[in-house]
């Protein structure tokens, strides 16, 4: 009898380089049959003896063309099971692919090198299946050969294995003494009379597969059609089931109506069942939306814009609290700020640590805050509702990876005062309209000096103006900063939050920061809203800026006493589209004041 697709078990092979996973997943499908005779015969030396960490490597070069993630993806059947096997590379620099890998699995099976025993980063891939919340992990401990099926070996490294899996709150794990060389306890039993008769294939065929259950109705909308006349919300049941008749509720709006009808691939159906892809017609129109969420109406989700969160860090780069990345969740994408670390999470003894920044491939617990509020269900009763990625705005990589643990109290407890006076009314009085002058460049580039001289000329016309500066800020408002990337990136956005608010009094704000990050200054440009911003890059050669060094930072910084700074051992960022770009080292003071006063008013933004 042929077996449903959601019977396959998902399989996670995981743990240290040189563990033994390439060999321990040949000899699976080597002894199951699943290996073409090419890729077997490459892999079969003269004396008849089979190499499987080769065979597993003709096997991936056999799959290259149609691996679409970093991650190993291979099929084999019992008489019993189904199985799909995800191989995580051991290699530190590939944790994303462990992250990918176990937020699909039911099983991760972590290796341990009987001779090497737990490693840095067998703890790190336990700590993500543990956070990633696999149902099933299992710790292998493999190459028992070379260890002569030494018990006492075995029953310290299952005693570490069990200690730190109870540490990580995972529930009883099993420990599974194998050699994949010999393929003794893999497909068939031990030699040793001491190991315990059932195999890992055995345990493998008993294991459970993860379901979305039979709980109220979740589906994220990924598309929005015709069908006929009638409107169709297409997306992935994520869990539950949807019938003709069913009340829904649109999330985060509020909406509802009643499902019309149901129809799968191939035409109308019954119900729309977890796991189903299908499309959704409502009695009445309503207004639903990619990455919008159609629920039960008895059953809603929570909503909110700020959550506590695990999160893995992906990205070469550190992740700097108050930088914007956006958040995909689900079919959702919104724009997000990392608030706070409150913790790094140590992969040795998971002990909690004080950290500004996340590092390639660390793990920390930290406050998320989004641009817009949305549906979720935390990461423990949903991987598909509670799971995130965020991306770098730039590159548009994968840079981390999250799982939410809950709402904050103050996402449901601080609202936004409706006032009666809005900015359009304060700059109406004024006879102006709000903007914000935003000056960038290198220290000594001159953005004060010609920031003043706009301003004055402002203000000799009668306009209402107010001028942050950077060192000004230093004083007051930042004065607990100092010159780290994170310190940077806070700088400015507590910069462009004050200039907001003078903004949303009516004012023109000028704002002279070096702001050398291009991520921190589009913030500033969407904190602002459309029109309200205009970026001004004064730009000089490095060289003309150190002749300017009145104050002695590029000499100090030249000579090692003045760590972090920008141009020297600190990266700026050129401004690429910016409103007026001044040459500072062609023209004075006068000439670039004058241009930017000019180009304000062909902006209009002088105009009452």
């Amino acid at each position: 009898m042929a077996r449903a697709p959601g019977d396959r078990l998902r399989v996670l092979t995981c743990g240290s380089v040189d563990d033994g996973k390439s060999t321990l997943m040949g000899r699976l499908l080597h002894d199951l049959g699943a290996v073409p005779d090419d890729v077997a015969a490459a892999a079969t030396g003269p004396d008849g003896a089979v190499d499987f960490a080769a065979l597993v490597d003709g096997l991936m070069a056999e799959k290259a063309q149609g691996i679409t993630i970093d991650v190993a993806h291979r099929y084999l059947s019992t008489p019993r099971r189904d199985f799909h096997l995800i191989d995580a590379p051991g290699h530190e620099q590939y944790t994303r692919n462990m992250v990918t890998g176990a937020s699909q699995a039911d099983v991760a099976l972590v290796l341990i090198d009987a001779v090497r025993g737990l490693t840095a980063q067998t703890r790190r891939h336990a700590l993500i299946a543990a956070l990633t919340r696999v149902p099933t992990v299992i710790f292998v401990v493999t190459k028992m050969d070379a260890m002569a099926w030494d018990r006492a070996r075995f029953d310290e490294l299952a005693e570490e294995a069990r200690a730190f899996a109870a540490a990580l709150e995972l529930p009883p794990v099993q420990v599974v003494p194998v050699s994949g060389l010999t393929g003794e306890n893999v497909t068939r039993p031990a030699d040793a009379a001491w190991v315990e008769p059932a195999t890992l294939l055995q345990r493998l065929e008993a294991a459970s597969v993860a379901t979305a259950g039979d709980g109220p109705f979740r589906m994220p909308v990924q598309a929005v059609r015709r069908d006929g006349l009638a409107r169709a919300y297409v997306g992935k049941v994520a869990a539950g089931r949807a019938r003709a008749g069913q009340a829904l509720r649109v999330q985060p709006s509020g909406r509802t109506a009643t499902i019309d009808a149901v129809i799968g691939p191939d035409g109308p159906v019954e119900a729309g069942e977890a796991g189903l892809s299908c499309s959704v017609t409502l009695d009445r129109a309503v207004d639903v939306a990619r990455g919008d969420l159609l629920v039960a109406a008895d059953a809603p989700l929570e909503v909110a814009d700020q959550f506590e969160i695990d999160l893995v860090w992906m990205g070469d780069e550190p992740m700097l609290p108050g930088r914007v990345y956006d958040l995909k969740i689900a079919t959702r994408t919104v724009a997000a700020q990392i608030t706070e670390i409150r913790r790094r999470v140590s992969v040795e003894d998971l002990a909690p640590l004080a950290a500004k920044s996340l590092e390639l491939n660390e793990i920390g617990v930290c406050n998320l805050s989004l641009s817009a509020e949305i549906a979720f269900a935390p990461y423990a009763e949903s991987r598909t509702l509670g799971g995130f990625i965020l991306i770098d705005r730039a590159t548009l990589g994968t840079v981390g990876a999250g799982m939410i643990r809950f709402a904050l109290r103050r996402a449901h407890n601080v609202h936004r005062q409706a006032l009666t006076v809005d900015a359009a009314a304060r700059a109406a009085a004024k006879g102006q309209k709000p903007t914000v002058v935003w000056f960038t460049g290198l220290s000594g580039a001159g953005k004060s000096t010609i920031a003043d001289a706009v301003e004055r000329r402002l203000h000799e016309t009668g306009r209402h103006t107010y001028l942050i500066d950077g060192d000004n800020l230093r004083h007051g408002l930042t004065r607990d900063l100092g010159f780290t990337d994170a310190d940077r990136v806070e700088n400015i956005r507590r910069a462009a939050e004050a200039a907001r608010l003078m903004a949303d009094a009516g004012l023109i704000v000028l704002v002279s920061l070096i702001s050398p990050f291009a991520s921190e200054r589009r913030m500033a440009r969407e904190l602002m809203g459309e029109g309200r911003f205009v970026e001004v890059f004064v730009d000089v050669p490095l060289d003309v800026a150190e002749t300017r060094d009145v104050k002695g930072l590029y000499r100090k910084a030249r000579a090692g006493r003045l760590a972090n700074f920008t141009g020297i051992d600190s990266p700026y960022e050129r401004p690429e589209t910016p409103e007026v770009h001044v040459r500072a080292d062609v023209e004075t003071v006068e000439q670039a004041a004058d241009r930017i006063v000019s180009r304000l008013q062909d902006l209009g933004r002088l105009r009452s």
